[in-house]
């Protein structure tokens, strides 16, 4: 009997990308300054008043993302600021979704703006020509939200997020299919810097060793590289050659690593006791977001850095509890702790704090020599009462003192107004 060989298809995976998705958003339910130069941008008073995001018309002028906000007006007088809206973003983002799932169950969320997609089983439905779908799917989005998609095509993920980030974003029609064979003869002779995963920091490195284009890096012997870097030096010799076999996975999402928050404060915070407060107002969201989860963590991260990029300062360290637990006041005692223990007395910009290697609430630990039942009972009375009433109906003292964020953290999602 003769033996018959399949050959494997060549798998379709797109990456769709949302241009200046905030401000496209804010621009499309504003029709009257479609022409005008807008920008997405924090609150002014703080120090959260930067560019978020900035339409093409806006980029034109100089404008850029991440940059103060007085640099751009400066740059362009005309310049229309608007307040992020997080939550309008997230119900856009999740339409977006649902728009692509029409075209394909295969959807994975890379970021709020940017999602993998694998057409290779419904190609065949819209034609057989990936580019004439990726301007279907792009049309489609357009005229349901408003907001204009680029699409980057190739065989992997990898090699259709560098299609997108490096050729789809900078042609008209914001759609490219990459082959494999023709990778570096589009991006091979680009700067290292171009390259999805590269920062400045390594950018530096690779210099040092004589390495400045994809091309470059891509013919390094993999061996140099993870003698240097180990994992991390193949990954990024692999994403240089287009190497990727990951699937475009629905879930991969889906399991949750770790609960935690963070924030950037208004000022530089000085002095113990203000920190105590904001580490208090963190951990309080952090076991409140366990606990709506029914999950306990046994892992607390604790992080601290300072305003200064060029001189970093700061520390993250983390503690092992014998115990997983969701309780507050436990939680904050053990991230305290590591303030104390951790802190060299510099001004604190930013805290995080995050609670990990997560379990089922359902199955906790009982103490003969700690009350934890009264803990979690005063933690459900406040969860309650939050739920009923809203984030700010009840506070400890601290809150409300100048060094406590939670009142003006209510009115926001990811650090963003609503």
């Amino acid at each position: 009997m003769g033996v018959i060989i399949v050959a494997k298809k060549e798998r379709t995976i797109m990456l769709i990308d949302m241009q200046s998705f905030y401000a496209s958003v804010e621009k499309a339910k504003m029709p009257q300054y479609k022409n005008k130069p807008l920008a997405v941008a924090g609150d002014p008073a703080r120090r959260s008043g930067i560019i978020l995001a900035a339409c093409p018309l806006a980029k034109a002028k100089g404008v850029s993302t991440a940059e103060p906000l007085w640099q751009s007006l400066q740059k362009c007088p005309e310049l229309i600021i608007v307040r992020p809206h997080m939550q309008e973003y997230i119900e856009v983002s999740t339409q977006i979704m649902s728009i692509i799932e029409e075209f394909t169950d295969l959807v994975e969320p890379y970021s709020i703006d940017e999602l993998f997609c694998d057409v290779t089983g419904t190609l065949h439905l819209f034609g057989n020509d990936p580019i004439d779908l990726a301007r279907q799917i792009q049309d489609k989005i357009y005229n349901e939200t408003g907001v204009y998609a680029r699409a980057g095509i190739s065989t992997n993920k990898v090699m259709s997020k560098l299609c997108c980030d490096m050729i789809a974003k900078k042609i008209e029609g914001g759609v490219f299919f990459l082959k494999k064979e023709e990778l570096h003869e589009h991006i091979g002779d680009k700067p290292i810097r171009d390259m999805w995963g590269i920062g400045s920091r390594m950018e530096k490195h690779l210099w040092k060793m004589g390495i400045r284009t994809i091309r470059q890096l891509a013919n390094t012997p993999l061996s140099k590289l993870r003698n240097k870097w180990g994992v991390n030096g193949e990954v990024i010799w692999r994403v240089a050659n287009g190497l990727d076999d990951s699937p475009v996975t629905i879930n991969t999402h889906s399991v949750q690593k770790d609960i935690g928050n963070g924030m950037t404060l208004p000022r530089d915070y000085t002095e113990q006791w203000e920190i105590d407060v904001v580490i208090q107002d963190i951990c309080t969201e952090v076991c409140r977001r366990a606990r709506k989860k029914g999950l306990m963590g046994s892992v607390v991260t604790m992080s601290l850095s300072g305003a200064d990029f060029d001189h970093p300062t700061g520390f993250s360290r983390q503690v092992k509890l014998q115990d997983p637990t969701n309780i507050t006041v436990d939680v904050c005692k053990i991230a305290k702790q590591i303030f104390r223990q951790h802190w060299d007395g510099q001004p604190v910009r930013r805290v995080g704090i995050s609670l990990s290697n997560l379990s089922n609430a359902e199955t906790y630990q009982l103490s003969l020599f700690d009350d934890q039942e009264q803990k979690r009972a005063v933690d459900k009375v406040m969860d309650d009462i939050k739920d009923r009433f809203g984030d700010i109906a009840i506070l400890r003292a601290s809150s409300i003192t100048s060094a406590g964020q939670a009142i003006d953290r209510s009115n926001k999602i990811g650090g963003h107004y609503k």
